[in-house]
């Protein structure tokens, strides 16, 4: 099964040593999609392709992933995660059991607590309910990503200027190209316990505007109010509930 799949590792050159490959990785193709200097990575045996990604961004890295994959599933991985294979490999199943082409895992922190709340069970995924997707927990049927087209919004995730989101839109660029996903229990990974996607800080909260309307268009500020009201604390009370609601636009093109 894990012939079948392709593990993708976003990473720049001075942290590609810290990858952590699963034991079990043999059957799998092992690709490092690297920004920064390439020659100063250490190369492991184990890797089939190292790929230099130009500019900054960890959606140009995802972007590449999906470019150079040659199996049929992909996996995006960090350079922080290790990959729990026979999750994934579950969740391979129910994409060739459905024909679906986005399947969204769970995650643990080192200690094997869930990183967040999941959907409970096997779900069909909709533009409503795949807002908390991590990269590390995406897995998709490259062929038919291909097929229609869809990439990362190079503007937004991890090194862009809107450093958020980057998943949720590309998820909800699939569906609403005619794809289809499910929210499945399978645990991916492992991944520390702080990432970017738990930060509440102001400038955060302007980029989640920011995707909210990218993803919406104008039906955004309906959208905002009603995540804006369910994490008012984390945003600073009702203050920032109505800074948030108000938002901010960005063209919906690529």
């Amino acid at each position: 099964m894990s012939g079948e799949l392709t593990l993708s590792y976003s990473t720049l050159a001075e942290r590609a040593a810290g990858i952590t490959l699963p034991a079990e990785s043999a059957d799998s193709e092992v690709l490092v999609c690297v920004q920064g200097d390439v020659s100063k990575v250490p190369l492991d045996p184990r890797w089939d392709r190292v790929v230099l990604v130009p500019g900054r961004g960890v959606a140009r890295s995802r972007n590449a992933a999906i470019e150079h994959s040659t199996r049929r599933y992909l996996l995006f991985c960090d350079d922080d995660v290790v990959v729990c294979l026979e999750g994934v490999e579950r969740a391979i199943r129910l994409l060739q059991r459905t024909g679906a082409a986005i399947a969204l895992g769970r995650a643990t922190d080192p200690t094997g607590t869930l990183r967040k709340r999941y959907l409970r069970g096997t779900r069909r995924l909709s533009v409503l309910n795949s807002a908390k997707a991590a990269t590390y927990e995406l897995l998709v049927d490259v062929e038919q990503v291909r097929r229609v087209g869809v990439r990362f919004d190079e503007r937004f995730g991890a090194g862009a200027p809107l450093h958020l989101g980057d998943e949720y839109i590309f998820i909800a660029d699939l569906l609403r190209a005619g794809l289809r996903g499910y929210a499945v229990p399978y645990v991916f990974g492992i991944h520390p316990t702080q990432s970017s996607g738990s930060a509440w800080a102001e400038r955060d909260a302007r980029v989640r505007a920011v995707v909210f309307d990218r993803v919406f268009g104008r039906a955004a500020p309906v959208l905002r109010l009603a995540f804006g009201f369910r994490h008012r604390r984390r945003l600073g009370g009702w203050r920032g509930l109505v800074r948030f609601t108000r938002g901010r636009t960005v063209t919906s093109g690529h």
